[in-house]
């Protein structure tokens, strides 16, 4: 199995992972009947899992990748308004719910925000698995390891490139410090990608805590 491909097994794990915490999350966070969600995210898996085994051309397949992404951001991004809009409008409310949906919302945005890294980087992970980190002038975010490798530190390998769990972390620092830390964005749309997910992130962390802190004291 090849890089790419591990890649590949762990955004799909990746996305039923984030179907799952949606689905766990109680009605009141969620939009319409809960099993819309995973039915819609399967109806579009399904396929991409097919033409995977087939080979089919990498331009469909990350089409419809990104239609997946979409679809799970929606949901997840649907759920952030609904919780703020129960924590600032209800008084009925416990903190353990509280503390146990927004850490559900917030892990969920980390996924589909490395999902979103993975899969816009440098023209999509096909693209990049062809080249040297060192050789793509459309890199959408500077690693550390592509700065060692231009100044030719012999630390790093030469044939060095970004995987999936790369974006995850980066997803998980932008959600936890609100700023980047060792990668760095290099395009306008890394750089909205990435403010988008800080405020998602933020305004949830600092809501749910706040709202917390009241009812459980």
């Amino acid at each position: 199995m090849t890089a790419l491909d591990s890649s590949r097994w762990y955004a799909t794990a990746t996305v039923v992972l984030a179907v799952i915490l949606y689905a766990l999350l109680p009605p009141r966070y969620t939009i319409g009947p809960i099993w819309v969600a995973p039915v819609l995210v399967l109806l579009v898996l399904a396929p991409l899992l097919v033409m995977r085994f087939r080979r089919a051309r990498w331009g469909a397949q990350r089409a419809v990748s990104i239609v997946l992404i979409a679809i799970v951001n929606f949901f997840n991004a649907a759920s952030v308004v609904l919780l703020v809009s129960y924590i600032l409008t209800s008084r009925h409310i416990t903190g353990v719910e509280l503390l146990t949906a927004g850490a559900q919302i917030w892990i969920t945005n980390v996924l589909v925000f490395g999902l979103w890294y993975w899969e816009l980087d440098g023209g999509g992970p096909y693209p990049r698995s062809l080249r040297a980190a060192r050789e793509m002038p459309d890199a959408d975010f500077l690693f550390p390891q592509m700065s060692a490798m231009m100044g030719k530190m012999a630390c790093i390998p030469t044939d060095w490139k970004a995987q999936f769990t790369d974006y995850l972390y980066l997803a998980f620092v932008t959600a936890t410090a609100f700023s980047p830390a060792d990668v760095m964005p290099l395009s306008p749309m890394a750089k909205m990608l990435m403010l988008a997910e800080s405020l998602i992130s933020l305004v949830t962390l600092a809501l749910v805590l706040a709202r917390a802190v009241g009812v459980l004291s």
